[in-house]
């Protein structure tokens, strides 16, 4: 249990404020830190992974709308001497959250969903079996982590047995959604940020019964194929891609129990694979909307998505900050592991700039330290205002 609570809480985590902020601080103060004058990208990576065992790098930086520079730099799997390329894909954990909020917004976009509908309207055959302190519970209070649910099922037996669940993906979500919301809530709904992974799974169901589709289905057709994210995908990568690490070792078995990583059930939560292009087509298009150009969404909802909640360091999905390691905002932050990869996403709207930035490892092998590195070389350059003090 405790171990499970560890890994999910990285795996799928909101990597806002309290946790980059401090940690992306401290790395931009450290020797080498400054924006390099002209962008090398691969030295910045390399120089990033030098006293870690971190076995490959990935980063993309955005500026006006495209592309800067994208560099990638070691081995797949630190048992082999493969090395990564750049059409590779990465598990990018819940720095995918904020897809699964475009799709509920295209949804409400449409007309098919309501932000402020009750919860026990929208899974009406759930309502007499949960608890009734989540009956009125919105969309907009499960994506932005104010439902008042615990941040995952507890119970763990339960949880694992989803590793080798053979029923379709729906079924299972069904099945724990109904076991999650006969637990006591951690907070009034409505009164706290509480981080909740079961708040997507939640939206995801009644994504599916609103437009009669499976929620991968749905990701593909609202959010992946209209942004050209061809390779995108759920779960972990295969053979002949880059593969998550732990302990020192690349992870190729199946996993079977939380500790090893999250089950596909959390594929609306975050666990999903993509290449860093393919990821950059999205939040480009985020950042897009932030000016009202956006291609996926209606004006209001990027606005939605982007904006904290009152009292709150969370938009949907979207960790939102006023400034990042000394530099200017406004700022927009994620960031997510399965315990076996760590992937950040920060973007500066106002600056029309980005860093996407990947490991195939995490604290254990330094990949934490590497990817924050990365970032830290990075900001000055994407956003030049220093922040007011």
């Amino acid at each position: 249990m405790k171990h499970f609570k560890r890994r999910l809480f990285l795996s799928l985590m909101l990597a806002p404020l309290f946790l980059l902020q401090a940690h992306a601080a401290r790395a931009a103060d450290a020797p080498g830190a400054q924006a390099p004058a002209t962008l090398d990208l691969d030295a910045v990576l390399k120089q990033a992974m030098e006293g870690t065992r971190t076995p490959a790098l990935g980063a993309l930086v955005m500026r006006d709308g495209k592309v800067m520079a994208q560099a990638v730099r070691g081995v797949r799997r630190n048992d082999q001497a493969e090395v990564v390329r750049s059409a590779d894909v990465w598990l990018i954990g819940s720095t995918a959250k904020p897809m699964t909020v475009a799709l509920v917004a295209k949804l409400v976009d449409r007309g098919v969903l309501s932000w402020d509908a009750p919860l026990a309207q929208m899974l009406p055959e759930l309502a007499g079996s949960m608890r009734a302190e989540y009956r009125a519970v919105t969309l907009v209070q499960l994506l932005s982590h104010h439902s008042g649910l615990p941040e995952n099922i507890g119970d763990v037996k339960l949880l694992d047995g989803f590793f080798t669940d053979a029923r379709p993906l729906p079924v299972q979500r069904l099945a724990l959604v109904s076991a999650a919301l006969k637990e006591a809530p951690v907070a009034a709904p409505g009164t706290a940020f509480v981080y909740c992974n079961t708040g997507f799974l939640i939206a995801a169901v009644i994504a599916e019964r609103a437009a009669g589709a499976d929620f991968e289905e749905l990701m593909r057709r609202e959010v992946f194929q209209p942004l050209g994210m061809a390779s995108a995908g759920f779960g972990p990568t295969v053979d002949g891609q880059p593969r998550g690490h732990r302990a020192g070792k690349p992870v190729t078995a199946p996993m079977t129990k939380s500790d090893d990583g999250v089950p596909m059930v959390y594929t609306a939560a975050g666990n999903l694979h993509m290449t860093l292009q393919d990821w950059a087509k999205f939040c480009l298009d985020q950042l897009a909307g932030s000016r009202g150009d956006g291609k996926l969404l209606k004006p209001a909802s990027y606005a939605l998505m982007q904006t904290a909640q009152p009292g709150s360091p969370s938009g949907m999905d979207w960790g939102v900050q006023a400034s990042i390691a000394g530099r200017a905002g406004p700022v927009l932050v994620h960031g997510g592991s399965d315990g076996n990869w760590l992937a950040w996403a920060v973007l500066f709207p106002k600056a029309d700039t980005g860093v996407l930035v990947v490991a195939n490892a995490t604290e254990d092998m330094g990949g934490d330290k590497a990817t924050r590195a990365v970032m830290a070389s990075l900001f000055a350059e994407l956003s030049p205002a220093k922040r007011e003090e």
